[in-house]
């Protein structure tokens, strides 16, 4: 039990040091994801400059959320034994210079080094964000805490997306990434100058293997929290996999939109952030299992409008996606903790994981698709997603009405 949650003596909201908590740590979820999402509107661009698939252009991505995947997992098990602030600015430092690394890249595989190392800078940031305010914030506060840092890290992802392109059409992808690592770095600064030092962190040193895996292996044969990381896999997977190819869909004929169009339909990403509270409520009321089908259903019906060669119709397809998404995500990984009862960490850890690697995996795999049989292709792989996704949650509205 953190301390801040036992005596009353954290951050209280309203006070001095609280919003200079919160607006750093809203720096550096803004800066982490819009760094990470930057390259979805450059993609196109990438397979232009360097003679690459699609395919190949998406592992601009899926390298860096692979590696992060990863990264997020190895922080998470050393949280305990890491100096919160340090190892965030640390972060944030060396992924907004790697971006700005990316932007001067001599080639293709250079581009992509700079991206996978990126992809492990990234790991220290939501790993240690989260902890942080759980330690640091009035207990009572902590919801409102938690909610703007993932509202900074939701509407970075989608800022960078949007900067990128219209950056990208003025001066080339090459001043698009020189420019969200420039921000990086502003973030950066504003993290470090106004984040409060941890009072009520003390590391842990010399903590045994066992305290780690023990937990990880019981969640692992939990008859349950498999299919919930199932779940984060998929959801993770089909919303990258739709971003990262519609692009070049809608780069082409009949289109022909510039990459600032294509960047501005990511505003609907303004839809998704709203979308988690509303189903989050939804699930309090009707139940998760319910609710998580009914949010793979707005993905898939969003997949159908995106079918004809329609640009309002696309653009309301993307729009259901993303609902359809943050609505899933917000349900699943408020699941993770009531099922997994001790070990919460470990078990969010592993939820992450495998969210992750879905958008590393999935979004590479949807290149290959992509390529062969267009966007028909691409629908037809993500609603069959979709639909594994509707069954596995089945399969845990089964496992919880037998308990």
């Amino acid at each position: 039990m953190n301390e801040a949650s036992r005596d009353g003596t954290g951050l209280a909201r309203g006070t001095p040091g609280a919003r200079r908590a919160l607006v750093a740590l809203f720096a550096a979820g803004f800066a982490t994801f819009s760094s990470l999402y930057s390259v979805q509107a450059l993609m196109p661009l990438f397979s232009q400059t360097f003679g690459v698939s699609p395919a190949e252009s998406s592992l601009s991505l899926s390298l860096t959320t692979g590696v992060l995947a990863l990264t997020l997992f190895v922080a998470g098990l050393m949280s305990e034994a890491i100096d919160r602030k340090r190892m965030m600015a640390a972060s944030l430092l060396i992924s907004a210079g790697l971006s700005i690394a990316a932007a001067f890249s001599p080639g293709w595989h250079a581009l992509l080094a700079a991206r996978a190392l990126e992809g492990i800078a990234l790991g220290g940031v939501p790993a240690l964000a989260m902890a942080y305010l759980s330690e640091e914030m009035r207990a009572g506060d902590l919801g409102f805490a938690m909610g703007l840092y993932i509202g900074g890290s939701a509407f970075g992802g989608m800022s960078g997306r949007v900067l990128a392109g219209v950056v990208a059409d003025i001066g080339g992808w090459r001043a698009s990434m020189a420019v969200i690592g420039g921000l990086g770095l502003f973030c950066a600064a504003v993290f470090i100058l106004l984040l409060p030092p941890s009072r009520h962190f003390r590391a842990r040193r010399g903590l045994a293997l066992s305290e780690h895996f023990e937990p990880i292996a019981r969640h692992l044969r939990h008859p349950a929290l498999p299919w919930l990381f199932a779940c984060g896999f998929i959801l993770m997977g089909a919303f990258v996999t739709v971003y990262n190819y519609i692009g070049y869909r809608l780069a082409a004929p009949p289109f022909g939109l510039s990459q600032s169009a294509i960047g501005a339909i990511f505003v609907v990403y303004l839809l998704g952030i709203a979308a988690s509270a509303l189903f989050g409520r939804l699930a309090d009321r009707y139940g998760r299992a319910p609710v998580l089908v009914a949010a793979l259903s707005v993905m898939s019906l969003g997949l159908l409008l995106m079918l004809p060669a329609s640009l309002p119709f696309i653009v309301a397809g993307i729009a259901l996606v993303t609902v359809g998404f943050f609505a899933g995500h917000s349900v699943a990984s408020g699941w993770v903790g009531p099922l997994a009862g001790a070990g919460k960490g470990q078990a969010a850890g592993l939820y992450l994981l495998a969210y992750y690697l879905g958008s590393s995996i999935v979004g590479a795999l949807g290149g290959v698709v992509w390529s062969r049989y267009g966007w028909p292709g691409v629908a037809a792989m993500v609603g069959t997603l979709t639909a594994l996704g509707m069954l596995a949650t089945i399969r845990l509205a089964l496992w919880q009405g037998r308990g």
